[in-house]
């Protein structure tokens, strides 16, 4: 039973990463409604990001190590708004009204750039942050096993699940929820009752590149490195997660893909791990076949 809860409490983490994800995806795509393979990159960027401007900030400026922590945070979160605000004005908006393989391949080659660049940055060399907050905090024990969770995990946790709650919040009771929900559903009616579209759009894609950006801090902060093609594998997660959930719910987007996070962390603990992601990508393949197809609305860009 201990074995159980502590595979349990391992996917918690990767739950809260993964619906931080899923919940940035949804905003922004509940709208545009075409592929963004550049969610992925975002996310992956911003972690190398974080990692290089720690790395910089430590042995070219010597600060202190949470001060270059710190450092390095600020940095990834500022270029992660500054890449979805150029993404959202000179990518999405010009292609948002054409073929949906325009923005596909689009954001396939932004993706492949953001890679590049961080691999070009990198000299691609894979640097690590030291173990930091690896302290653990023990939920059960008995006998010789206990049951636990680290400092970072908790923190990684609380934080992804405050933003996820917050932004639910924000988008049920707020004027800007509504204005969403109304392009989402028809942005030509809601236009034409006055909703500035455009806006709602920017504004949309810009907040779900920031959940990406910081989804990248928060991994790039446990996992001490992130690989440069991590953002491929996490996007394709994603998408189809979303895919399955639907794009007009980002607070059920965000449970759906905490409940992927937990079932690939069961997954691990009891079955051969180098099946894990071909079972799993599987069962969603599955999923998405069963529920049918969605809607294509248009976009508010359009």
């Amino acid at each position: 039973m201990l074995y159980f809860l502590q595979q349990l409490l391992n996917g918690v983490h990767s739950a809260a990463i993964y619906g931080l994800l899923a919940f940035g995806y949804a905003l922004g795509n509940g709208l545009l409604q075409r592929t963004n393979l550049a969610y992925g990159g975002i996310f992956a960027f911003s972690g190398q990001t974080m990692i290089l401007a720690a790395v910089y900030g430590y042995q070219a400026l010597w600060l202190t190590l949470p001060s270059t922590i710190a450092f390095g945070i600020v940095v990834a979160l500022a270029y992660a708004t500054l890449v979805s605000r150029v993404l959202s004005h000179s990518v999405f908006a010009p292609l948002a009204g054409r073929s949906p393989n325009a923005i596909v391949a689009a954001t396939l080659g932004v993706m492949i750039a953001l890679m590049e660049l961080s691999r070009i940055a990198a000299d691609t060399h894979d640097y690590w942050l030291p173990p930091m907050l690896a302290t653990p905090v023990v939920f059960a024990s008995g006998g010789n096993f206990v049951a636990t969770m680290t400092v970072i995990q908790l923190i990684n946790t609380a934080t992804a699940a405050t933003v996820i709650i917050g932004g639910a919040a924000k988008l049920s009771h707020s004027s800007f929820g509504r204005n969403w929900r109304a392009v989402a559903d028809d942005p030509f009616a809601a236009k034409l009752c006055g909703i500035d579209t455009t806006r709602v759009f920017h504004r949309a894609l810009l907040f779900g590149g920031i959940c990406a950006g910081l989804a990248g801090v928060l991994a790039a902060l446990y996992y001490g490195n992130l690989g440069f093609g991590a953002g491929l594998v996490y996007g394709l997660k994603i998408l189809f997660i979303t895919a399955v959930g639907g794009y007009y719910a980002p607070g059920k987007a965000a449970l759906g893909a905490a409940a992927f996070g937990i079932a690939e962390s069961l997954w691990a603990g009891y079955f051969p791990i180098e099946w894990r992601d071909a079972w799993m990508y599987g069962l969603l393949a599955a999923m998405l076949v069963l529920t049918g197809d969605r809607k294509d609305a248009p976009s508010p860009a359009a």
